[in-house]
């Protein structure tokens, strides 16, 4: 069986040979917490994206989890909506709003809690618009350069309330 290629890379099923082992090379945990979501990988690839560029997509949802964590002040709801911000930000500026939508989607479907889905809709769209609005900026620079840009707007959203999270009752 011939091995799969994409855009130029071929990859055997060894350790840091395809397009998302090398994105995510150093992320640890947070590359494990997306590796087994390959609805995302999917979501993004059936909106168009390439497979290198789904890939990506990929790695900054790994990264966006590591990225929020670590500027976390205990804020209840604060990291969830900075992670979601970053996140949709980053995959709207470098690949497109529809591609950033799709995936959003495919990783809220199935989800038994309306409250927090509709939560983290909201704020991912704040993320897409910036994503969309400021896509030279984004573009520009590493995935983790970017995200970590992208946290410090967030936080001026969450500052101003323009991402919301869910409240205790």
């Amino acid at each position: 069986m011939p091995a799969p290629t994409d855009g130029g890379y071929v990859w055997h099923g060894g350790a840091m040979g395809s397009p998302f082992d090398r994105l995510t090379a150093g992320l640890g945990k947070a590359a494990q917490a997306v590796v087994g979501a390959p609805h995302v990988f999917n979501a993004a690839r059936a909106a168009g994206a390439s497979s290198s560029a789904a890939a990506d997509v990929m790695a900054a949802s790994a990264a966006a989890l590591q990225v929020a964590a670590a500027r976390s002040d205990g804020t209840p709801g604060r990291q969830n909506a900075v992670r979601h911000f970053i996140w949709q930000a980053y995959i709207a500026g470098r690949h497109g709003a529809a591609v950033a939508e799709a995936v959003a989607a495919a990783h809220e479907e199935g989800r038994n809690t309306p409250h927090d889905t509709r939560v983290d809709l909201h704020n991912n769209a704040v993320g897409r618009a910036y994503g969309v609005a400021h896509a030279a900026e984004v573009g520009r620079g590493s995935l983790l350069d970017a995200l970590r840009s992208l946290a410090v707007v967030a936080e001026e959203k969450w500052a101003a309330e323009e991402l919301i999270w869910v409240r205790d009752r």
